[in-house]
């Protein structure tokens, strides 16, 4: 494969119509609670043409050919170099100019090279810092591009991906069979659970837990095709955070003392961001913050945080020329007394 041969396909996003329901609703909320930011990143989101996408390599089909054509475009290496606890297995390029190549389709038998995702979406993956032999639950795992990326990092000792929705749960077993080589299926068990009810069903059995919760999409929900859907999202929106809140007690009943979880979500809303975690903190005296001002300053060459209001979490803002997230960010220890 040679990228010459890879036109980007941004173009054919910029058909899409923003949905002037929902941008009324975050132009309110947003403003508020981002000030003068969310000039910016009204702009960016609502401007597919502006979009990066992250090409993160599949060590288990290394795409060889493809690496070389991106140096000669030059994409570089997001995090190597950078980030101390960057394990060296996970490669992922970016480039500074927008643009989109191809996704691989899927071919029964056959290990994708690449996967195309967010670059701000590696930020909860490497918060968890996964280590060999672990045991880890990715709770609400579809599509899948967080599982692969930590498989990229570690090999689990047991690895369980659960999607409620079965629909979205046929979609990560397809992702995993794309990225996965036979002989690794029999550590990971795909699952279709309510993730509320996880942790009484398996309680303090993982050492990672991530928890990249169903939330309110911004980038997605802006280009809402059904306004009358698009409205009755925005009307559910402050159930999300009843839910969320839910999931994360779930996690922490399944996670072992002393091991850690990952709480993580593709929206800038606060309520479903850091008021979540503080409702975790405020109810759970064994569960302890992790600071995470050095993962922010050893990235702030790529990403672009919210200066402020972040004190248990990062939010990535999509900014000129890093046009990464929203992504909210927290990780959380459980204590061992």
């Amino acid at each position: 494969m040679v990228l010459s041969r890879l036109k980007p396909q941004s173009e054919r996003k910029l058909t899409k119509q923003i949905c002037k329901v929902v941008l009324d609703h975050f132009e309110k909320q947003y403003i508020k609670e981002l000030g003068d930011s969310w000039i910016t990143i009204r702009d960016i989101l609502t401007s597919p043409a502006c979009w990066q996408h992250a090409v993160l390599f599949n060590r288990f089909n290394y795409p060889f050919e493809l690496e070389k054509d991106l140096q000669l475009k030059r994409y570089h290496t997001l995090l190597q170099g950078y980030f101390p606890n960057c394990p060296k297995s996970l490669i992922c390029y970016v480039s500074r100019i927008p643009g989109r190549i191809p996704s691989e389709r899927h071919q029964f038998g056959k290990l994708k090279g690449y996967y195309l995702l967010n670059a701000a979406s590696l930020l909860p993956v490497l918060a968890l810092e996964l280590q060999n032999g672990e045991r880890i639950l990715d709770m609400c795992a579809a599509p899948g591009g967080k599982s692969i990326a930590l498989l990229q990092c570690a090999f689990p000792g047991y690895f369980h991906c659960n999607e409620y929705d079965s629909l979205r749960s046929r979609w990560l077993k397809q992702t995993l069979e794309s990225f996965i080589p036979q002989p690794m299926t029999h550590i990971i068990k795909v699952s279709e659970l309510d993730g509320r009810k996880i942790g009484d069903n398996q309680p303090e059995m993982f050492d990672k837990v991530l928890v990249d919760a169903p939330c309110s999409n911004d980038r997605s929900w802006l280009f809402s095709s059904d306004t009358q859907k698009a409205s009755c999202r925005l009307n559910q929106r402050k159930e999300l955070p009843i839910m969320q809140i839910e999931l994360l007690r779930s996690a922490i009943k399944a996670l072992r003392p002393g091991g850690s979880l990952v709480y993580s979500t593709c929206t800038l809303s606060k309520a479903e961001n850091i008021d979540v975690i503080d409702q975790i903190l405020n109810s759970h005296s064994n569960i302890i913050p992790v600071d995470m001002k050095e993962m922010a300053s050893a990235v702030s060459h790529e990403f672009t945080f919210a200066p402020s209001g972040q004190e248990y979490g990062l939010l990535v803002l999509p900014d000129k020329g890093k046009a990464w997230g929203p992504m909210f960010v927290a990780k959380l220890n459980k204590s061992i007394s």
